[in-house]
């Protein structure tokens, strides 16, 4: 209100009015239409508010928060831990296997070694002790030689 107390009416304004455009259509094939189930229709409910209006609106149900996640018993942490020392203890026992393999491969190479030098050996000790024939081989006599000056004298 104006300080001498007497309504004025706003003026007369020009007004534009824009109408909206409506799209057309698409001339494509329209879509099959699909048998739906009707859902439940929910209940409608009306309350008087107190200075006597009546307001008619669906019921509305409170929104249940998201159940927040408990933390594990045992942490996260502490379980890839574990995992890693299970991991650990497989991996030492294969390790052990391989090493037991290769320690007892060379313990058979070894001995592989052994026996092919006493068989060998034992080949050699017979043709050497054993008597010599003329159709063996060539046999070479040694005559005692003189040595006289340096000088060899037969």
């Amino acid at each position: 209100m104006h300080p001498n107390n007497t309504p004025q009416v706003p003026g007369p304004r020009a007004v534009d009015v824009h109408q909206p455009t409506p799209i057309p259509a698409p001339t494509a094939a329209p879509a099959p239409l699909v048998q739906v189930q009707p859902g439940p229709v929910p209940a409608v409910a009306s309350i008087v508010l107190p200075d006597g209006r009546i307001v008619t609106g669906y019921t509305l149900h409170p929104t249940q928060p998201e159940p927040t996640p408990t933390a594990p018993v045992v942490s996260r942490t502490a379980v890839n831990i574990a995992l890693g020392g299970v991991g650990f203890l497989a991996v030492c026992g294969g390790l052990l296997m391989l090493t037991t393999f290769i320690a007892a491969l060379a313990a058979l190479v070894q001995q592989l070694i052994i026996l092919a030098a006493v068989i060998f050996g034992g080949w050699i000790a017979t043709h050497i002790l054993s008597p010599q024939h003329s159709d063996r081989g060539t046999t070479v006599h040694i005559r005692k030689a003189i040595f006289k000056r340096n000088h060899f004298h037969s």
